[in-house]
């Protein structure tokens, strides 16, 4: 039986593409398909680590791939929403949040390297950091006003609310490797 986990994050790599198309796309409805490919492969993150658990299907390659296809996805996300509004207020929380995962990937490794790599596993906070990041970068994505809901601004807010549970996390991920860090 082929290992569903791992191929739901091969497909989340495989939406990125079609994710970065389909928002460059000059169509009207391009921003709503475009937040669908997110939000499905927003699900497919909480959906592959869930199967693999249930089904006992965790493996190597999917310890691998699954975080991999989760910062990619999400740093290209980011770096679309930029490049659609190109200001300070978007460029910050988006350097805090992919500066986060390239340091807090970084100091997994190298905590692996020390036999460590438990010291620094996903806590709650970001968990919740997930959450927050996911569903402000389908807001950003979608852009336009639902119900006459601010759906840009409230996609703002819930990315500086993401950023300082990406600063929240990193510390804390940083303090648990600190006696490591200075030995």
């Amino acid at each position: 039986m082929p290992n569903i986990p791992n191929i739901l994050s091969l497909l989340r790599i495989g939406l990125i593409p079609v994710l970065i198309v389909v928002f460059l796309l000059p169509y009207e409805s391009a921003p709503t398909w475009a937040t669908v490919i997110f939000i499905v492969a927003a699900f497919t993150d909480w959906l592959d680590g869930y199967l693999a658990r249930k089904w006992d299907q965790t493996s190597p390659f999917g310890a691998f791939i699954d975080p991999v296809a989760d910062k990619l996805i999400v740093a290209v996300a980011l770096l679309l929403i930029l490049y659609k509004t190109p200001s300070w207020y978007i460029l910050l929380p988006v350097v805090v949040i992919i500066g986060r995962e390239i340091t807090v990937s970084a100091l997994r490794e190298w905590m692996a390297e020390l036999g460590q790599r438990s010291a620094v596993k996903v806590s709650y906070v970001g968990k919740l950091k997930t959450a927050f990041q996911m569903l402000s970068i389908a807001c950003l994505i979608y852009y336009s006003p639902v119900l006459d809901l601010p759906t840009f601004e409230i996609g703002v807010t819930l990315l500086y609310v993401a950023a300082a549970l990406t600063i929240s996390s990193m510390l804390s991920y940083l303090k648990a490797a600190w006696p490591m860090l200075t030995s």
